[in-house]
């Protein structure tokens, strides 16, 4: 298999399941405690990102770069991101299902993020900085593109410390289906 299929990826994401590569398998997932970054007023932007921000160290684009933020983002010692699923992804993005955020400076390509998006839904699924700050701006602006969209759930799969100073927090799987159900409803 050189690729997963766009309609099982998307099945997938409507049942709340994703994919994810080890030694050359695809796994599936479906955590019984899953990730969630508010979209409301919980949204929490840490003071010293604030004031980073001011500065407007990068140029923040959209889907400009995406097979290159997803390259970058399995550039780390250990990673779920084979080349079944960055084609599989590139396919999605072709498609308009997948999307990046990316950090510009005149250095290049500084941090990002990719994810898929189905109706009133993202679901996050890596990201990664070469300069400090650059990935928690493209979270920032995500958050600010998804409200503008009128989105209602930002899937982060599973929660970290790091999404935490967001305001992320897990939900057990029960209500995320709820959620899940009421976001992708078209």
């Amino acid at each position: 298999m050189d690729k997963i299929p766009t309609e099982i990826l998307i099945g997938a994401y409507v049942e709340g399941v994703f994919p994810m590569s080890e030694e050359g398998e695809i796994y599936w997932f479906q955590p019984k405690e899953r990730g969630i970054i508010p979209l409301d007023e919980r949204f929490h932007i840490p003071h010293g990102l604030k004031r980073a921000m001011k500065k407007r160290p990068f140029e923040v684009r959209f889907d400009t770069a995406f097979r290159e933020v997803m390259e970058r983002c399995s550039d780390r010692e250990e990673t779920w991101i084979d080349p079944i699923i960055l084609e599989s992804y590139c396919e999605l993005f072709e498609q308009g299902f997948a999307h990046s955020v990316e950090c510009w400076d005149e250095d290049g390509l500084q941090g990002g993020l990719y994810g898929v998006r189905l109706g009133r839904a993202f679901f996050g699924e890596s990201m990664f900085s070469r300069k400090t700050d650059a990935s928690k701006i493209a979270l920032v602006k995500l958050v600010d593109w998804l409200r503008e969209e009128g989105a209602i759930l930002l899937d982060t799969q599973w929660m970290t410390d790091h999404l935490k100073t967001f305001g992320g927090y897990e939900v057990p799987a029960a209500e995320y289906r709820k959620m899940l159900a009421k976001a992708v409803e078209i």
